[in-house]
């Protein structure tokens, strides 16, 4: 028989070790893994000279905006701008113009999606107002809900335990997790108004704000309503040592909680954010370097699942109003995550299982992506194929996102993707989008 592709000359992580191996790919999955001797004839060969192949990534953690938002971002941008980052899946975040909260809002997403994007993506839907609708938008193929506790977003009220218990409850009954943003609101919302009538309006009193305690304070209150409806939580961006020493001695338990941090807490501290300015102000905000530390020692500890982008550009006008309480907060990160998490394996302080893990295998067990994350046969034919050797420096100007800023410009990096293969398709060889809006596919709940 012949295939659509045989991809021979690689260097593979398969099955926790590095192989020299081949692929053959067939309508858009990994029919077989051998010696390129054994590999059927192929329509297309690709020669891919001993680069590291990798499960596609996937990023748990994204904005993609467009529909109201769409001069920040939209679908077609967001995933070039993944396929250049060799990122395969995103999972789409619900806070757009208007709100993923209801089965309408994400069929329409749905659709419009389809015929911009270029690689697999699956959507987020807020709470609904009435949680009747919650088994709809899971039937409609929703692959999580968010729940954005520093400000009202959706229909649920954030502020009523007894809400949030009930809808938990449903979605432990559909076995379908829960991405919370812990940062407490009322604590937040008080000192924000403190620094206001103060007229402080600068970075150390956003800081203050954003405290390591805003975060604590949420993630304890949400890890006692787990513990009463046995919900999968999986807890965003964590930033703190507090909140991750707390999910921690849970997991710890066995409640069944996951949990995400991204480049940036990890790499940037305050002492940077403020030489970079509202460029890198994100929610929560990067943190003062013992946190960061903490962070890698849960990395390094298995404590941290995954390592996610919240790719949140904005207008660069956005990032530069003149108080800090009106900086639209969030970085883009789809084109940076893969460059800087490759520099610290360079720099030994992470190792090529541990990127597959926190940027493949996990992301697809915890949000039950089935046949992704692993080069596996029958497998989703999703490669990211990486130069462990290149180096350049980040160059914001050239990304492939509408946002041409991010916090770490001009950095120094060692290691790039040059071919992303997202279904068995080439979208991204070497900074170049090759493959059509449309070819990437929507990804539903099953």
């Amino acid at each position: 028989m012949s295939v659509d592709l045989v991809l021979c000359n690689a260097k593979a992580y398969i099955d926790k070790q590095i192989v020299d191996c081949s692929f053959a790919i067939n309508e858009g999955r990994i029919l077989k893994i051998g010696k390129e001797a054994t590999m059927p004839k192929a329509e297309t060969k690709i020669d891919l000279k001993n680069l590291l192949v990798l499960p596609g990534l996937i990023d748990v953690h994204v904005h993609l905006r467009d529909e109201g938002k769409a001069y920040k971002e939209d679908f077609y941008s967001g995933t070039t701008a993944a396929a250049a980052g060799g990122i395969t899946t995103v999972l789409d975040m619900p806070n757009n113009n208007p709100v993923t909260m209801n089965v309408a809002a994400l069929k329409n997403r749905m659709e419009k999606a389809e015929k911009k994007i270029l690689v697999n993506v699956g959507f987020y839907s807020e709470f609904p107002k009435k949680n009747s609708e919650i088994e709809k938008i899971i039937a409609e193929g929703a692959v999580a809900f968010k729940l954005f506790m520093a400000e009202q977003v959706g229909g649920l009220n954030i502020d009523d335990d007894a809400a949030l218990l009930e809808a938990f409850g449903i979605a432990t009954k559909m076995k379908v997790p829960i991405a919370v943003h812990a940062e407490d609101k009322l604590t937040l919302k008080e000192a924000e108004q403190k620094f206001k009538r103060a007229n402080c309006n600068d970075i150390d009193a956003f800081l203050k704000a954003h405290s390591e305690g805003v975060e604590a304070k949420a993630v304890k209150r949400v890890l006692n309503l787990v513990k009463q409806v046995g919900t999968h939580i999986h807890f965003c961006h964590v930033s703190t040592e507090d909140g991750l020493n707390a999910i921690v001695d849970e997991k710890k338990k066995g409640v069944p909680i996951t949990c995400e941090t991204t480049p940036h807490h990890l790499l940037i501290s305050t002492d940077e954010l403020k030489r970079i300015g509202t460029l890198a102000l994100t929610m929560p905000p990067v943190r003062e370097k013992q946190h960061l530390t903490a962070l890698w020692n849960g990395i390094k500890n298995g404590w941290i699942d995954i390592v996610a982008s919240d790719h949140a550009p904005h207008a660069v006008e956005e990032k530069k109003a003149g108080t800090v309480w009106d900086v639209k907060v969030g970085v883009p990160g789809l084109e940076t995550t893969l460059p800087l998490m490759l520099t610290e394996v360079n720099r030994g302080r992470l190792s090529i299982a541990e990127i597959a893990s926190l940027m493949a295998e996990r992301p697809a067990e915890v949000f039950k992506l089935t046949n992704k994350g692993y080069l596996k046969e029958g497998y989703n034919a999703d490669l990211t194929v990486i130069d462990l050797n290149k180096k350049y420096r980040i160059d914001a100007s050239k990304f492939h996102s509408k946002a041409k800023y991010s916090p770490f410009d001009k950095l120094a990096v060692e290691g790039k993707p040059v071919k992303t293969f997202v279904n068995g398709q080439l979208v991204m060889e070497d900074e170049e989008i090759i493959a059509n809006p449309g070819s990437g596919q929507i990804i539903r709940r099953e």
